[in-house]
């Protein structure tokens, strides 16, 4: 039966009172938006291991639902998307697609095109005239063997060299990010390269639907059409762009006023809406109208950032799946049931793989890049994505393209963006060349000292990691009770970690941090939370005379550690300093904030992989060392901090950093040892070597430092009790690398530590419920001594014995 549908309601009376809930608007797209995402969801879950962008799980989402798969059971497409609900998810889903492409504008910074010069438009050109004039060939081939329809071959030739020419900007960027070449050369030329493809897909888009548009139209209507986009886009650029200026710079100040924030964005919203609206009038599709509003937004600034975050995840992560799905429902693998149809889309795909890759390649070439780079560029351009999908859903709107001709192009879209990243990742490699370089330098290094951290005549070099501006007073008060006061060099590389994610904000905060080969830049950009960080270290780096360099790191979570330990190495630091995953804000268990197991995971693979020592931080922010810096900028007051020594390598390198505190006049040092007797032989050597480094640092500071030896029998009773004391400010401890045969060690060693890359002790002073009060530096040495170090430093100690007991048996002679 025939449903009209006008007569559907919106929803329903209930189960209870007879009705189905499935026949009604309201509760069917509920129940289709929920069956999208979860598809969705798990497939990009599937995809994950093999690193393919999210827009390749939604678009097999789509067709999976759809008749090619579950679509094929006729109850299932009558329950779940019945022919009467189509308008209606289609509707929902444009509102989705129309902010989605608002959101691609505010991505497409066009000054990344004049940094790029001649050799990104070259390359875009390249890679938009080859492949047009493939598909002027082999659409006539198609126009003779699957079009059979009204339209003519020049709307079907500009359809088909559209669709051949697109590259994926936003797709392009994650596979990038994914990669990590975001920010490499050949990067930066595709991000270029791709803006000027977007501009000009946008611009042969809008003619192909000028001249695609319904049988009554004649070609001055067409050229009408054109004449009034054109008059759109100069509007925009006249009247709404020096619009968003004004208010960008209204909303970037440092006192923000959040009802006029609130305020521009409802206008801006609704502007997005009204553009939409004029292009639909205009007829060209709405999509144009956000794509142009979202390209007026002052890509700098704080605004944009803003108004990305609010609807990014509405839009990317709920309304635009609709799209794919209402996408795949209109798809039809079986229906390509002969050899001919399989054939032309392999037809399809040679010639658009053949025209992005070709041209892009010879562009290159033209250009002075290296061969492989050159490949790289032209596998990267031959993306494509959501663009690709809008133009030929719009072609199947006007007619311009059959079902059977609809389907080959969404494949050939699937599969060009499918082997995109395998077949970057087989012709350019930075990434492993680079790694198997720094494990080369990395096993190097393990054979040479390490920076020492006691040296006041070396310039001693540490890379402190951050988070946020709540990580910058407890690292500053570190940073000086670290720095000797008399012939010291200090040099501090702080690095904020950004995570990337696949949210447009995080796109637009790469583009503005470019620098080439990591994501990295020397200085913070404009915004609050930069300058916040900026200048706290701005105002230490004068006031403690310690020589202050910023880095941002953004990147993706899994791989975040690549770049902490590659700047590590650069720049040969001593230590890396990380910030733990969970923050106290307050006293008690209430006040603690766990910031997410991701960054937890980034901490592990950097005490995995570092080349040098590592330390985490674990910030008690209720203590008076905290604020005490940033209240007063000065540091007068007396710090109190004390170390555990139970021995081993680690240890031995808190010792190191001990002794560079001791140095300062306002720290109080207290030197906790925890002793046992007896042990196994590789035990006795580690004994031996701690014994070298005590009796070092008594020699050396043993006038202002207080020595406490404690039997380890009872260790953990000892250190809970230091740890909840109120006395010390820094608890400072090694990681305790498991030792055989140690009876004191294997009392705290639990299977079941909460924190496991802390070490036993570390984990004890850093856990939740004991009624900790102390901040605690957890170390761990990297650099491991092997025997023959190990002898050569014991038979120093037993000379420098034997000559002492030869001094004080002359004493005693004379």
């Amino acid at each position: 039966m025939t449903l009209n549908i006008t007569s559907i309601k919106t929803s329903s009376s209930g189960a209870w009172q007879g009705d189905n809930p499935l026949n009604y608007a309201f509760p069917l797209l509920i129940v289709q938006i929920t069956l999208v995402l979860s598809v969705s969801r798990f497939l990009a879950f599937l995809l994950k291991p093999l690193r393919q962008p999210k827009v390749i799980a939604e678009i097999l989402g789509g067709i999976l639902l759809g008749p090619s798969a579950l679509g094929r059971n006729k109850n299932f497409m009558h329950l779940i998307f019945p022919p009467w609900s189509t308008p209606i998810l289609e509707s929902v889903a444009s509102i989705g697609l129309l902010f989605f492409l608002f959101l691609v504008g505010l991505e497409l910074d066009l000054r990344c095109i004049r940094r790029h010069g001649k050799r990104a438009v070259s390359i875009a050109v390249a890679g938009i005239f080859l492949p047009f004039l493939l598909g002027a060939g082999i659409s006539f081939l198609l126009q003779k063997l699957l079009i059979h329809s009204s339209a003519n071959y020049l709307q079907h030739l500009m359809f088909m060299g559209v669709s051949l020419s697109i590259t994926a900007f936003p797709v392009l960027a994650r596979i990038l990010a994914e990669l990590k070449l975001l920010t490499t050369q050949v990067g930066e030329t595709a991000m270029a390269a791709a803006a000027f493809n977007d501009v000009a897909a946008w611009i042969l888009l809008a003619l192909a639907v000028a001249l695609a548009g319904g049988g009554h139209k004649t070609p001055l209507a067409s050229l009408w059409v054109m004449l009034s986009g054109l008059a759109f886009v100069g509007l925009m650029g006249v009247v709404v762009r020096p619009m968003m200026n004004r208010v960008a710079r209204k909303c970037s100040g440092e006192e923000e006023n959040h009802v006029r924030e609130e305020t521009y964005i409802c206008v801006t919203l609704g502007g997005v809406m009204v553009a939409g609206l004029v292009t639909d009038v205009i007829g060209i599709h709405s999509i144009f109208g956000g794509f142009v509003f979202g390209v007026m937004i002052p890509k700098g600034s704080e605004f944009a950032g803003r108004l990305s975050k609010r609807i990014e995840d509405f839009v990317s992560c709920l309304l635009l799946p609709l799209y794919f799905a209402s996408s795949g429902l209109k798809t039809d693998v079986g229906a390509m049931k002969s050899a001919g149809a399989w054939g032309l889309l392999v037809a399809v795909v040679s010639t658009a793989c053949a025209g992005k890759i070709v041209g892009t390649f010879v562009a290159g070439m033209m250009c002075m890049i290296p061969v492989r780079e050159a490949l790289t560029l032209g596998v990267l351009m031959n993306t494509k994505g959501l663009v690709e999908l809008i133009v030929l859903n719009i072609g199947r709107e006007k007619k311009v393209l059959n079902d059977e001709m609809f389907t080959i192009l969404v494949l050939m879209a699937l599969i060009t963006t499918f082997i995109t990243t395998p077949m970057v990742s087989a012709i350019y490699k930075p990434t492993s060349a680079a790694a198997s370089q720094k494990s080369h330098r990395h096993n190097m290094s393990r054979r040479l000292p390490p920076l020492s951290l006691s040296d006041t005549q070396e310039e001693l070099r540490i890379l402190a990691c951050i988070h946020g501006p709540e990580n910058v007073h407890s690292l500053i008060n570190f940073i000086e009770s670290i720095r000797a006061t008399t012939n010291s060099r200090f040099k501090l590389y702080v690095m904020h970690l950004v995570e990337l994610t696949d949210r447009s904000s995080s796109i637009l905060m790469v583009q503005r941090h470019r620098k080439n080969g990591f994501p990295f830049i020397n200085r913070f950009r404009r915004g609050p939370m930069h300058n916040q960080i900026a200048s706290a270290f701005q105002v230490y780096g004068q006031v403690g005379q310690v020589t202050v360099h910023h880095l941002t790191a953004i990147s993706i979570l899994p791989t975040m550690h690549e770049d902490v330990c590659h700047i590590a190495e650069a720049k040969r630091v001593a230590m890396i300093i990380l910030p733990f995953h969970k923050r106290w804000i307050d006293q008690g268990e209430e006040g603690i904030e766990n910031i997410g197991e991701g960054w937890r995971e980034v901490n592990q693979r950097v005490l995995q992989t570092a080349p040098c020592s590592v330390a985490i931080l674990v910030h008690r922010g209720f203590n008076r060392w905290s604020h005490q810096l940033a209240e007063t900028n000065t540091t007068v007051a007396a710090k109190r901090v004390c170390i555990i020594s139970t021995g081993g390598p680690s240890d031995r390198k808190v010792l190191e950093l001990g002794s560079r505190m001791a140095e300062h006049p306002t720290n109080r040092l207290t030197v906790v040892r925890f002793t046992e007797d007896g042990g196994l032989h590789n035990l006795q050597i580690e004994k031996e070597l701690d014994d070298v480094a005590i009796t070092e640092f008594k020699t050396k500071w043993g006038g202002s430092v207080e020595f406490i030896e404690k039997d380890g029998s009872n260790m953990k009773e000892e250190v809970l009790a230091i740890g909840k004391a109120k006395e010390y400010e820094l608890v400072i401890v090694g990681k305790g690398e498991h030792r055989l045969g140690s009876t004191m060690m294997a009392n705290l060693d639990d299977p079941q530590l909460e924190h496991a890359e802390l070490g036993p002790i570390g984990d004890l002073l850093s856990s939740v419920g004991q009624g900790m009060a102390s901040s605690v530096l957890i170390i761990q040495n990297q650099y491991q001594e092997n025997s023959n170090e190990a002898t050569h430093k014991i038979m120093a100690k037993d000379k420098g014995a034997m000559a002492t007991d030869a001094v004080t048996s002359i004493e005693s002679s004379v």
